[in-house]
C-alpha cells in the first residue's frame, strides 16, 4: 500500500467514525426535539396521539374551567380551529383567557391535549414569536416580524 492510499483510508476512516457520531447524536437527540403547531396545523398535517409537542394561540374566552386541586381546563384557539387542553399544576400569574399562551405536552386520542407546562406572555406587548407567526398566517395577530405588538417594544 503506497503513502497516497494509506492516508486516504485514514481519511476515509476518519469521516465514516464522524459520521457515525453524528448519527448517534441526532438519534439520541429525537426524543427531545418537540415541535411547535397551532391547533388548524394539528388538525391539517394529522398528528398522531402520543406525539410531543407545542401548542401555542390564545385563550378562548370563558372556556377556563377549574376543577379540583390543580387541575384547569381551557381552549386554545388561532383564529380558525380551537383545541382542548388540560393541565395539571399552577397556571403563570399573566395567564388569563383572551391573551396568548403556549402550552408543552401530549396530543391524547380523542383531539384534547394534556400539557405539562403553560407559558404566559408576560406584558401586554410581546407574543412568543412562533404563537405570533401562527396567529399571522391566519389573520389574526397584527405586529412586526419580532412577535411585538405595533407601537410596542419586548421587555
Amino acid at each position: 500500500m503506497t503513502r497516497k492510499q494509506k492516508r486516504l483510508a485514514v481519511i476515509g476512516g476518519m469521516g465514516a467514525v464522524l459520521a457515525l457520531a453524528a448519527g448517534l447524536v441526532l438519534f439520541s437527540l429525537s426524543d427531545s426535539i418537540v415541535f411547535f403547531y397551532g391547533p388548524t396545523e394539528v388538525v391539517e398535517k394529522g398528528v398522531t396521539p402520543g406525539t410531543r409537542l407545542r401548542i401555542g394561540g390564545l385563550v378562548v374566552d370563558g372556556s377556563v374551567k377549574r376543577s379540583e386541586g390543580n387541575a384547569v381546563g381551557f381552549r386554545v384557539t388561532d383564529g380558525n380551529r380551537e383545541i382542548a387542553v388540560s393541565y395539571r399544576g399552577l397556571l403563570p400569574d399573566l395567564f388569563r383567557e383572551g391573551q396568548g399562551v403556549v402550552a408543552e405536552g401530549v396530543l391524547e386520542p380523542g383531539g384534547s391535549f394534556r400539557a405539562d407546562s403553560v407559558l404566559a406572555k408576560h406584558d401586554e406587548n410581546y407574543m412568543p414569536k412562533e404563537v405570533a407567526d401562527t396567529l399571522k398566517k391566519q389573520g389574526q395577530w397584527q405586529g412586526d416580524a419580532g412577535g411585538q405588538a405595533k407601537g410596542g417594544a419586548a421587555k
